[in-house]
């Protein structure tokens, strides 16, 4: 075969992973993020001041929020499950090292720390939680696009041809997720009146950057004869014309139906998506083409996968609306995101047991098919991870009040101080204080140029094929060309965010 084919075949016919696998891998990042801002906190409690220098901060940011990433799906993915064990117990030792050391005037009862903790006050305005997941999604997905042409990526975290839970295809529902969290529909206050169809007009000309990027990417790919998973999406479909359509399609049923109720809307469609697949020959076309055979004559068969799988993503998108909704209501307290947490775990609970109905009822999960078994898989484990990072966040609030003045970016703002924490000698951050430090954050540094680092991952991946032979690399050559090729993408992201550079002209 040649290389193209023998590359086609690496990550072709492949089945998945276990739910329990994708879980344990999920709660890596939350634990990182959590690892990072302690050891922040840490640094500040024994400097009297928090890291200053960017390269030191771009360095640390790298080393603690990416690169056990790329050793988890690679050499210690043997050891998944351990990986969440051994960082919370790293964690659990850096928190109890900073209640330790914490000033002695600050040493309050720890009862009263949880009170003075509960009634904290905090930003309104901002959800950090949001801003990660999004962040994350995209970091998760530009290591694993490389790092699946790499014989150290496990065939079972690749995406499945039919059937199966991949790793790879939780990242493409992960990804309307996210984008359907910040969707102007979601960003728009209620109390402003606006034309109906404003926002429609809005997402008209913003997808135009996503269909100019798929089709060079369809150009690009034609061209050089790149490697594909024709399987995935079909011959010209790719995920940029999916996303684009999403957007559009949820954009025109959100401007004739109340937006609140945007479920009411992705239920059926995902219901009735799974009906047609059920009792017609929908399922025989999308799998095996017309003729039973796997042909892709006319532009249909052709695509018939990324073209019939958008009712599934769009009913995705739609729930993820209601999803963003409901998170930006007003919740100014610690209590109020307690309560928060307790729903959105319990929403977790009831997807995972529907998941497992789904399945058993109709057939299991497809991302080929965006069957309804997938579309509540997404939600599910996306909703576990945003569930986690508020948790995060949560905590990191908690560990700022014991150490007066700490900061950690990407966090929550106290901005009011509990009523009796100067009794307690339990200052909460004053308002605007965080503002003023200097906001040296890798996350923050993707958040603001989100395409642009996909974009730059994609051309970066393909360089990669086309100059290495990835199928027979060793593991110490993998993990260098991994680590250089994220460090990369993340070092233009960081120079962009130094200078308030935001690549953005739509």
């Amino acid at each position: 075969m040649s290389q193209k084919q023998l590359k086609e075949a690496f990550i072709s016919n492949l089945n998945g992973t276990s739910l329990l696998e994708i879980s344990a891998g999920l709660s890596l990042a939350p634990l990182c993020l959590l690892c990072r801002g302690l050891l922040l906190i840490l640094y500040y409690l024994h400097h009297g001041k928090p890291v200053s220098s960017r390269k030191y901060s771009l360095l640390l940011d790298f080393l603690v929020l990416v690169s056990p990433l790329l050793f988890s799906c690679t050499v210690l993915s043997p050891i998944i499950f351990f990986m969440p064990v051994i960082l919370a117990a790293f964690c659990a030792g850096i928190f109890s090292k900073i209640y330790s050391q914490r000033k002695r005037e600050a040493r309050a009862p720890f009862g009263q720390i949880v009170k003075e903790f509960q009634k904290a006050s905090l930003d309104p305005e901002y959800i950090p939680a949001i801003t990660v997941f999004r962040a994350y999604v995209n970091v998760l997905t530009s290591i694993s696009i490389l790092a699946v042409d790499f014989p150290q990526y496990p065939r079972r975290y690749a995406k499945a041809e039919t059937y199966g839970t991949g790793v790879m295809d939780l990242g493409v529902g992960a990804f309307i997720f996210g984008n359907a969290l910040v969707c102007p529909e979601v960003r728009q206050k209620s109390y402003m009146t606006q034309p109906r169809f404003s926002n429609l007009a809005r997402q008209v000309f913003s997808v135009w950057p996503l269909i100019s990027l798929g089709v060079g990417r369809l150009l690009s790919v034609k061209s050089i004869e790149y490697h594909e998973h024709t399987s995935e999406y079909g011959v010209h479909w790719n995920f940029f014309f999916t996303l684009a359509f999403v957007r559009l399609a949820a954009s025109l049923l959100l401007a004739l139906f109340p937006k609140h109720k945007a479920w009411l809307l992705a239920l059926p469609l995902a219901v009735l998506y799974q009906l047609l697949i059920s009792t017609t020959s929908l399922k025989t076309f999308i799998l095996h083409g017309s003729d039973g055979r796997g042909s892709r004559l006319g532009f249909l068969a052709a695509n018939r996968e990324g073209l019939l799988s958008l009712p599934g993503y769009l009913a995705v998108y739609l729930a993820s609306v209601q999803v963003g909704l409901w998170l930006l209501q007003r919740r100014a307290s610690v209590r109020g995101w307690l309560q928060a947490l307790r729903g959105l775990a319990l929403a977790v609970v009831v997807l995972f047991v529907l998941l497992q109905l789904c399945q058993a009822c109709t057939e299991p999960v497809s991302r080929r098919m965006a069957n309804l078994p997938f579309c509540t898989w997404v939600l599910a484990h996306c909703l576990l991870l945003l569930s986690l990072f508020v948790l995060t966040d949560l905590a990191l609030v908690f560990t700022k009040l014991l150490v007066k003045g700490s900061s950690v970016p990407c966090c929550w703002k106290v901005v009011q101080p509990p009523g009796s924490s100067k009794n307690q000698g339990m200052e909460a951050v004053p308002v605007g204080r965080e503002d003023k430090l200097p906001q040296l954050c890798l996350i923050s540094a993707i958040n603001k140029n989100q395409l642009l680092f996909f974009l730059l991952a994609n051309v970066m991946t393909g360089a990669v094929n086309i100059l290495i032979d990835t199928i027979h690399s060793k593991a110490a050559f993998t993990l260098c060309i991994l680590h250089l090729y994220m460090f990369f993408n993340c070092l233009v992201m960081y120079i962009l965010h130094a200078r308030n550079i935001v690549l953005k002209f739509w």
